[in-house]
């Protein structure tokens, strides 16, 4: 691939982005493949940080509007995002890269807990980290866990990984002419009301200038072309 654009990224990956063909839980083939473009782009140089979700389990929201406590649902959203960054972790692992799982709850046996230097530090070793267990905290998001992470492993930009081509008028899924941005601020995402990421994440990315770019990750090698500096999906800045 050709020089980066960026030499340290925060990878926004979607629980349901690891589903593949199941409609359920964790695909073997599509993390791999996520794997592998992963891969690509960190054997380039570039510094990666991973947030997954928790979705393709469970999201803390729905579980709550089923009837669980909302403190309760968020942990075991919580806990869904662990699974999947060791599902993650063994995809790449797989393809030769060094791995750190790291959650903002502590649990020895299978991941380091979250410190920001220790984290800093692995990316500059040259290890991708991926980091579980949003904020570690409940009522806040996987998207509020990667602005958050992102400012604080100091990230050149967030990459949010989703199935559409980017940030939308409207959802292009039930609206066959909706109008597709390709650079908005994120005063007009907040105001529109539009689905990009939650607005705690889409004030804090705001507040700190940390720029954000909406890709379609279906789309075979589109990671690649985001990390050369191509006009792909949405860029979301001042």
């Amino acid at each position: 691939m050709s020089e980066p654009a960026f030499h340290r990224i925060l990878l926004k990956l979607s629980g349901e982005a690891l589903i593949g063909g199941r409609g359920f839980g964790v695909d073997p083939e599509a993390v791999g493949r996520i794997a592998r473009e992963i891969h690509e782009v960190h054997e380039a140089g570039v510094q990666i940080a991973i947030v997954v979700g928790g979705g393709n389990f469970i999201r803390g929201v729905s579980a709550s509007e089923g009837g669980f406590d909302r403190v309760v649902a968020d942990h075991m959203g919580m806990l869904a995002t662990v699974i999947n960054a060791l599902a993650l972790q063994d995809a790449l692992e797989k393809t030769g890269s060094l791995t750190r799982v790291v959650t903002a709850m502590e649990m020895r046996e299978i991941a380091e807990p979250f410190i920001r230097r220790r984290v800093i530090r692995h990316l500059e070793k040259g290890r991708l980290a991926i980091l579980a267990g949003g904020t570690g905290s409940p009522y806040f998001s996987t998207d509020t866990a990667a602005a958050l992470r992102g400012m604080e492993v100091k990230a050149d930009v967030i990459l949010k990984a989703t199935k559409v081509n980017g940030v939308y008028d409207r959802d292009p899924q039930t609206s066959p002419g909706a109008k597709m941005f390709l650079r908005i601020s994120y005063l007009d995402v907040l105001q529109r009301g539009l689905a990009v990421m939650d607005t705690t994440a889409i004030s804090l990315c705001m507040d700190n200038a940390l720029p954000i770019i909406v890709f379609n990750l279906n789309v075979p090698g589109n990671l690649r072309r985001v990390i050369s500096g191509e006009q792909v999906g949405s860029l979301v800045t001042r």
